[in-house]
């Protein structure tokens, strides 16, 4: 008889700690961010639309982000501060620039101890994922996150093994459905708690091979061009002759090697497979959003989407990123809550990839660590005041070995953007972006900008002490 009372009251207990653990994390809200892989900022229907004459690919569809951007919101003006995969995605995890948080290049690892939105917000009850590309080398960890089911490194896009919770697993189809797959099953897995998830698309990072489903969308459609197509940046005439349009949809080559111009149909394939690729993500995305549809979580999650950073087609005959160029920095952005956002509107305010961990922290009422640099949206996105928003930003790129582009820093602003490249002082670069918004004309040296050079060198001074830039020793050192 004491053995059975004894085990009803453990019973008893148990219940009631489950159900205060329910009380405690009912009304919390859901985070999903999604984010792609070298998707440019204008690589969306809606935002084609918008551009007009001025659209490169007015034939672009992607109806899942156009539908998210009606019923949310959509920053016109987002950027990354260090145009690279890994040490994006940190940013977006940490709040850090990367000179601060451990990652400045595509083989580093994140630190184990790294203090994250996951890692705070899986203290305060929510349960915390990772799907997709994370990156950072070969790193088998995904730090704050308790459910995994990403690939290792770059991965590939065909039946590509996945790290499933600490163990390498086969799996079978085409990567970014294979990461939903395993998305959709955590959304369900965990519908009755707050979670805090990551889904880390690798389209359209090369080399870029679409689903069946995909493989002939777009057919026979080109570019339109863009009056910077023969712009070029002052480190390459230095590195190797300049091809306009050689690396116009490829990774820059190794440093100090000409790119060898491709044929005009490989080019064009890669151009197209390039969207083919975004538009089957898109694809994926939708599939996310029936899945909080239909179990009735759309109104209480946060959904973002986003890319890791921008992408050329061969604007200052570049392809890639990782240098200082608005193709390069600039990505797109939407936020859709339905409960606390009105949907439909646009908004010009500068936001940032750090931006991201202090705007979930802040939506889910959890303190924002101080070592976090950027800020939340959420005033912008409630349609509150905020007046002393940033007017600036301060960006960085270190030098990676194995590739061209030299270590590169800026500071942008609405305006303007100053553009320095440290131990070369005579390829620093200035730009009125209002006059000259594809960044052509150089105006450092030029007498009649000497207000607007001596504005931005203040604004730079400022912008790197505020950040407290250094570059790290981590940092991959140049050849001499």
């Amino acid at each position: 008889m004491m053995h059975r009372t004894a085990w009803l009251w453990a019973a008893i207990l148990l219940l009631t700690s489950v159900r205060a653990i329910a009380v405690e994390t009912t009304g919390k809200l859901n985070f999903l961010f999604v984010y792609t892989d070298d998707q440019r900022w204008d690589a969306m229907s809606c935002v084609q639309k918008e551009q007009g004459d001025k659209g490169r690919f007015p034939w672009l569809q992607t109806p899942n982000m156009d539908r998210l951007a009606r019923e949310g919101v959509r920053f016109r003006n987002a950027f990354v501060i260090n145009s690279l995969c890994a040490p994006s995605r940190s940013n977006f995890l940490t709040s850090q620039y990367s000179h601060l948080n451990g990652v400045a290049n595509n083989h580093s690892p994140m630190p184990l101890d790294s203090v994250n939105h996951a890692s705070i917000l899986r203290k305060s009850g929510y349960a915390t994922g990772y799907f997709g590309k994370f990156h950072h080398g070969q790193q088998f960890e995904r730090p704050g996150f308790d459910v995994i089911a990403s690939f290792i490194g770059q991965g590939k896009y065909e039946d590509c093994p996945f790290n499933v919770n600490g163990k390498i697993a086969p799996t079978k189809g085409w990567v970014d459905d294979v990461t939903t797959d395993f998305a959709i099953q955590f959304i369900k897995d965990h519908a009755d708690r707050p979670f805090d998830m990551v889904v880390g698309f690798k389209s359209p990072h090369g080399p870029r091979t679409p689903p069946e489903r995909a493989a002939n969308r777009f057919e026979g459609e080109t570019l339109r061009p863009v009056p910077n197509l023969d712009a070029v940046p002052p480190y390459k005439s230095s590195i190797a002759p300049a091809k306009p349009g050689a690396a116009d949809c490829a990774d820059e080559p190794p440093a100090r090697k000409a790119p060898a111009k491709p044929a005009p149909a490989a080019r064009k394939l890669a151009q197209l497979n390039y969207f083919r690729t975004i538009s089957a993500a898109d694809d994926c995305l939708g599939r996310l959003l029936m899945t909080l549809d239909d179990l009735k979580l759309a109104e209480n999650t946060v959904v973002i989407f986003a890319s890791d950073n921008g992408y050329y087609m061969g604007e200052h005959t570049l392809g890639d990123k990782r240098s200082a160029y608005d193709e390069s920095m600039r990505i797109p952005l939407i936020v859709r809550y339905p409960k606390g956002v009105t949907a439909g509107r646009v908004i010009d305010q500068m936001a940032l990839n750090i931006d991201l961990a202090p705007t979930l922290l802040g939506f889910a009422d959890v303190a924002i660590p101080p070592s976090m640099q950027g800020r939340s949206w959420r005033p912008l996105l409630e349609g509150k005041p905020a007046p002393d928003w940033r007017s600036a930003f301060f960006y960085e790129y270190f030098f990676e070995r194995g590739y061209a582009i030299p270590t590169v820093t800026a500071v942008r602003t609405d305006t303007a953007k100053l553009i320095k490249y440290p131990g070369h002082d005579d390829w620093t670069e200035l730009f009125d972006l209002q006059k000259d918004p594809y960044e052509i004309k150089n105006l450092y040296g030029d007498p009649s900008a000497a207000a607007m050079r001596q504005q931005m060198e203040s604004r730079y001074a400022a912008e790197a002490k505020a950040v407290n830039f250094k570059i790290p020793d981590y940092a991959d050192k140049p050849p001499k």
